[in-house]
Protein backbone atom coordinates (compact mmCIF):
# COMPACT_ATOMS: atom_id res chain seq x y z
CA UNK A 1 0.00 0.00 0.00
CA UNK A 2 2.41 2.54 0.85
CA UNK A 3 6.02 3.01 -1.16
CA UNK A 4 8.35 5.12 1.44
CA UNK A 5 10.82 5.23 -1.67
CA UNK A 6 8.98 7.75 -3.12
CA UNK A 7 9.21 10.76 -1.86
CA UNK A 8 5.94 12.21 -0.87
CA UNK A 9 4.63 15.87 -0.87
CA UNK A 10 5.50 17.70 2.40
CA UNK A 11 2.43 19.39 4.50
CA UNK A 12 2.86 22.80 6.86
CA UNK A 13 0.97 23.52 9.92
CA UNK A 14 0.28 21.26 12.85
CA UNK A 15 -3.60 19.21 13.66
CA UNK A 16 -6.12 21.53 12.89
CA UNK A 17 -4.16 24.22 10.87
CA UNK A 18 -4.98 24.44 7.24
CA UNK A 19 -1.91 22.79 5.23
CA UNK A 20 0.37 23.72 2.62
CA UNK A 21 1.07 21.11 0.37
CA UNK A 22 5.02 21.60 -1.31
CA UNK A 23 5.20 18.75 -3.93
CA UNK A 24 8.52 17.30 -5.16
CA UNK A 25 10.40 17.23 -8.56
CA UNK A 26 9.27 13.52 -9.33
CA UNK A 27 6.12 11.74 -10.66
CA UNK A 28 3.30 10.43 -8.28
CA UNK A 29 3.16 7.20 -6.68
CA UNK A 30 1.43 4.55 -8.94
CA UNK A 31 -0.45 3.15 -5.26
CA UNK A 32 -1.86 4.44 -2.47
CA UNK A 33 0.76 5.98 -0.16
CA UNK A 34 -0.42 6.64 2.89
CA UNK A 35 2.35 8.83 5.98
CA UNK A 36 1.40 9.77 9.34
CA UNK A 37 2.23 12.87 10.13
CA UNK A 38 1.16 13.30 13.54
CA UNK A 39 -0.34 10.06 15.40
CA UNK A 40 -3.15 10.79 17.82
CA UNK A 41 -4.02 8.75 20.77
CA UNK A 42 -7.80 8.58 20.52
CA UNK A 43 -9.75 5.52 19.33
CA UNK A 44 -8.88 3.80 16.53
CA UNK A 45 -11.16 4.55 13.17
CA UNK A 46 -12.44 0.58 11.90
CA UNK A 47 -14.37 0.16 8.66
CA UNK A 48 -18.18 0.54 9.14
CA UNK A 49 -17.26 4.42 11.87
CA UNK A 50 -18.93 7.27 10.98
CA UNK A 51 -15.43 9.38 11.47
CA UNK A 52 -15.48 12.97 11.29
CA UNK A 53 -12.55 15.02 9.52
CA UNK A 54 -11.25 18.46 8.43
CA UNK A 55 -9.42 18.23 5.27
CA UNK A 56 -7.66 19.39 2.24
CA UNK A 57 -7.59 18.43 -0.88
CA UNK A 58 -4.90 19.39 -4.08
CA UNK A 59 -4.13 17.37 -7.41
CA UNK A 60 -0.61 16.44 -7.55
CA UNK A 61 1.81 19.44 -8.42
CA UNK A 62 -1.36 21.32 -9.62
CA UNK A 63 -4.21 23.19 -7.37
CA UNK A 64 -6.25 22.92 -4.42
CA UNK A 65 -9.84 21.82 -5.48
CA UNK A 66 -11.81 21.35 -2.23
CA UNK A 67 -11.52 21.69 1.55
CA UNK A 68 -13.27 22.17 4.63
CA UNK A 69 -10.96 24.84 7.12
CA UNK A 70 -11.96 27.50 4.53
CA UNK A 71 -15.79 26.70 4.97
CA UNK A 72 -14.92 26.65 9.07
CA UNK A 73 -16.67 23.28 9.61
CA UNK A 74 -15.72 19.55 9.17
CA UNK A 75 -17.58 16.99 7.67
CA UNK A 76 -18.49 13.10 9.05
CA UNK A 77 -19.06 10.03 6.70
CA UNK A 78 -19.02 6.26 7.27
CA UNK A 79 -15.75 4.99 6.56
CA UNK A 80 -14.19 1.41 4.70
CA UNK A 81 -18.35 0.72 3.37
CA UNK A 82 -17.54 2.73 -0.09
CA UNK A 83 -19.01 6.11 0.65
CA UNK A 84 -16.02 7.42 -0.43
CA UNK A 85 -13.15 7.22 -2.83
CA UNK A 86 -11.26 4.03 -1.98
CA UNK A 87 -8.03 6.04 -1.40
CA UNK A 88 -10.00 7.35 1.72
CA UNK A 89 -11.76 3.45 2.86
CA UNK A 90 -8.41 2.51 2.55
CA UNK A 91 -6.10 5.07 3.85
CA UNK A 92 -8.09 5.88 7.06
CA UNK A 93 -9.24 2.82 8.27
CA UNK A 94 -6.64 1.82 11.30
CA UNK A 95 -5.84 5.51 11.76
CA UNK A 96 -5.72 7.35 15.41
CA UNK A 97 -8.47 9.94 16.27
CA UNK A 98 -5.90 13.22 16.52
CA UNK A 99 -3.76 11.96 13.61
CA UNK A 100 -2.93 14.30 10.65
CA UNK A 101 -2.18 11.71 8.08
CA UNK A 102 -1.28 12.44 4.37
CA UNK A 103 -3.06 10.49 1.49
CA UNK A 104 -1.47 10.54 -1.83
CA UNK A 105 -4.26 8.71 -4.18
CA UNK A 106 -3.99 7.03 -7.79
CA UNK A 107 -6.59 8.06 -10.23
CA UNK A 108 -8.14 4.17 -9.88
CA UNK A 109 -8.60 4.76 -5.79
CA UNK A 110 -9.73 8.18 -6.87
CA UNK A 111 -12.66 9.11 -9.06
CA UNK A 112 -11.20 6.74 -11.82
CA UNK A 113 -10.80 7.91 -15.45
CA UNK A 114 -14.11 9.58 -15.59
CA UNK A 115 -12.36 12.18 -12.77
CA UNK A 116 -14.61 15.02 -11.43
CA UNK A 117 -14.87 17.68 -14.30
CA UNK A 118 -16.76 19.88 -12.09
CA UNK A 119 -14.22 19.95 -9.37
CA UNK A 120 -11.23 20.28 -11.86
CA UNK A 121 -10.28 16.63 -11.36
CA UNK A 122 -9.13 14.93 -14.86
CA UNK A 123 -8.74 10.95 -15.41
CA UNK A 124 -5.24 10.71 -15.04
CA UNK A 125 -4.37 12.78 -11.85
CA UNK A 126 -3.42 11.43 -8.56
CA UNK A 127 -5.10 13.54 -5.64
CA UNK A 128 -3.49 14.13 -2.18
CA UNK A 129 -4.67 14.88 0.81
CA UNK A 130 -4.29 16.05 4.39
CA UNK A 131 -6.61 15.15 6.81
CA UNK A 132 -7.16 15.62 10.30
CA UNK A 133 -9.29 12.69 12.17
CA UNK A 134 -11.23 14.77 14.93
CA UNK A 135 -13.57 11.78 15.61
CA UNK A 136 -15.03 8.45 15.33
CA UNK A 137 -18.56 6.74 16.19
CA UNK A 138 -19.65 3.33 16.00
CA UNK A 139 -22.38 2.61 13.87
Amino acid sequence: MTDQQQPLPTASGEFGDKPALTFPDTPAPADLAVQVLSRGDGELVEAGDDIEVNYYGQVWGGRMFDNSYDRGSSISFPIGVGAVIGGWDEGLVGQQVGSRVLLSIPPHLGYGERGMPQAGIGGTDTLVFVVDVKGTSRR
